[in-house]
């Protein structure tokens, strides 16, 4: 399968696009690189970041020790390639969604996360209904971006969601049938 190929066929599985697919993985890395830093004795610190500067192990560039540590944790871990990441994710949504909502890195309102993708029709033309999330403390909000098929142009509704964690977030978007993606629609159009 040529790359392109291969490229078209991740974005129509898992309904997102490859390059956000791709960020969600490198990020999915980041947060299991995060947690063995936490997980190690402070002693254990400083000789593995001193082994990340002499490797060259850590993030190009990267000023910041915790980045660097972090970089070249991600590299000693035995994670799984991205194909098989995905394959995973297909299989098992809330898990995913249970390790983002774990997680210290979880999505913010300056970069939501988008946790579903839902297409529907109105008037013969297609669109994408996006569920974009993010944590705020304890609580995960969230609120659709619709994109017409085709178009860049993005249109979203207000913060629609408030719930505990992010797979009662998701449960409530599948909830919605396409009449009431439809109202959705015609409220975060201008």
């Amino acid at each position: 399968m040529s790359a392109g190929t291969q490229d078209a066929a991740v974005a129509d599985a898992a309904g997102l696009g490859v390059d956000e697919l791709q960020a969600e993985y490198a990020a999915y890395r980041r947060r299991q690189a995060r947690a063995l830093v936490r997980l190690l004795p402070r002693e254990a610190v400083r000789p593995l970041y001193r082994r990340a500067l002499e490797g060259g192990g850590g993030v190009d560039g990267a000023p910041d020790p915790l980045a660097t540590l972090v970089g070249y944790c991600e590299r000693l871990l035995p994670l799984p390639p991205f194909e098989r990441w995905l394959e995973d994710r297909q299989g098992y949504p809330d898990a995913h969604l249970h390790d983002l909502d774990d997680s210290a890195e979880a999505p913010t309102a300056e970069a939501p996360s988008t946790l579903d993708v839902r297409a529907f029709d109105v008037g013969g033309a297609s669109w994408i209904a996006r569920l974009r999330s993010f944590r705020e403390g304890v609580t995960w909000k969230a609120f659709i971006a619709f994109e017409r098929g085709g178009s860049h142009d993005v249109h979203r509704t207000a913060l629609i969601f408030h719930e505990a964690d992010p797979v009662d977030v998701r449960e409530r978007f599948n909830s919605f049938d396409h009449a009431a993606l439809r109202a959705f629609l015609r409220s975060a159009l201008p």
